[in-house]
């Protein structure tokens, strides 16, 4: 007698559930590298300097 045991949660075998799973990891790599590239812009993100103007260029200018 040949009794042959098929497992049902193999992953090569069932060709449904691992795309799904092979998308949804997909999914989360292209996630991730998103959400890291926006904080590491942010994190790098031009910051402006102290510009000091003289109060005669002012919109309302001061004269002296």
């Amino acid at each position: 007698m040949d009794h042959t045991v098929e497992n049902k949660n193999d992953f090569t075998r069932d060709w449904v559930s691992s795309s799904r799973f092979l998308f949804y990891l997909k999914l989360a790599c292209v996630l991730a590298f998103f959400l890291g590239g926006c904080y590491k812009l942010y994190e790098h993100r031009y910051k402006k300097p102290k510009v000091s103007v003289p109060e005669s260029s002012l919109y309302e200018p001061k004269y002296k």
